[in-house]
């Protein structure tokens, strides 16, 4: 009997960026969309997927809501990152010319995208729940001129013909995707490997100040730093890091033991490599 191919949980419809990041990044496994993130999570925790992909920042509009909330109570860990460009298309039924389409839906993030392309040719817009869901939704409305913005993965995927392509505004505009497993994997698996944690600073004078200070005195290059709100209190939050290096590095482990001295909370959320991509 042959195996299950494994399957992988992403965030939207079939055809949604999160789906390109998928293909790009694990393409031999079968796709399973969901409604909301914490659909994502729960496909992988009852067994429904063996992994999710799941984007935490975007180059043009920062960090993804809710998601930093999430990653910590996730019960999954990061293995992986994923860049994804996005490349903003605009398709409609087969048959409809360029010049015919006068109206278009897609998410609410992606229009302002295209404004330009948009206002230069007249094209009204409407705001959808998900672009690829908005592609499906006018492949099944006979006789529509109306278009869509979305990825070409998404006309591919429901049978539009693309009309015109790379219509964003910014050509620099790229979302992260951390791809999640229920099970951590510390291995080295690349010359450049980055670590990724959250923690709580214990309530006393300049803790944050002297959290900080083991990576900066052991060399250690901290990429990112958010603060948020956890149990609805101005006074309990957490960070999220990433940092570059492993943490069996010994300046790594110098300044997580350091910062271990100075939290209430340390939770190692992933160990894996850096994408190329990075830069």
């Amino acid at each position: 009997m042959a195996e299950t191919p494994p399957r992988i949980a992403f965030q939207g419809a079939l055809g949604a960026y999160s789906h390109e990041a998928c293909l790009q990044a694990v393409p031999g496994m079968i796709p399973v969309p969901c409604t909301t993130f914490e659909g994502v999570i729960r496909a992988v925790r009852e067994g429904r997927a063996d992994l999710a992909m799941l984007p935490v920042e975007n180059t043009t509009y920062g960090r993804v809501a809710d998601i930093h909330r999430l990653l910590p109570e996730s019960g999954l860990k990061i293995v992986a990152e994923a860049f994804v460009r996005v490349r903003i298309a605009l398709m409609a039924r087969p048959g409809v010319t360029l010049d015919e389409v006068k109206h278009v839906r897609a998410h609410m993030v992606l229009l302002p995208q295209a404004r330009s392309f948009l206002e230069a040719r007249g094209i009204t817009s409407e705001a959808a729940a998900d672009s690829a869901g908005a592609a499906a939704d006018l492949a099944e409305t006979a006789g529509s001129r109306d278009g869509v913005l979305a990825s070409e993965v998404a006309a591919d995927i429901h049978g539009l013909e693309v009309l015109a392509r790379d219509i964003e505004d910014m050509d620099h505009n790229t979302t992260r995707f951390l791809l999640m497993s229920p099970q951590i994997d510390t291995s080295r698996r690349g010359d450049k490997m980055l670590t990724t944690f959250v923690f709580e600073v214990r309530n006393i004078p300049a803790a944050l100040y002297k959290a900080m200070g083991g990576f900066a005195t052991n060399g250690v290059n901290m990429t990112k730093l958010e603060s948020y709100m956890v149990g609805g209190s101005f006074t309990a939050t957490q960070f999220y890091a990433d940092i570059e290096g492993h943490p069996e590095d010994p300046a790594v482990k110098r300044a997580l033991d350091e910062l271990a001295y100075f939290t209430n909370m340390l939770n190692v959320l992933g160990v894996y490599p850096a994408h190329p991509d990075r830069g």
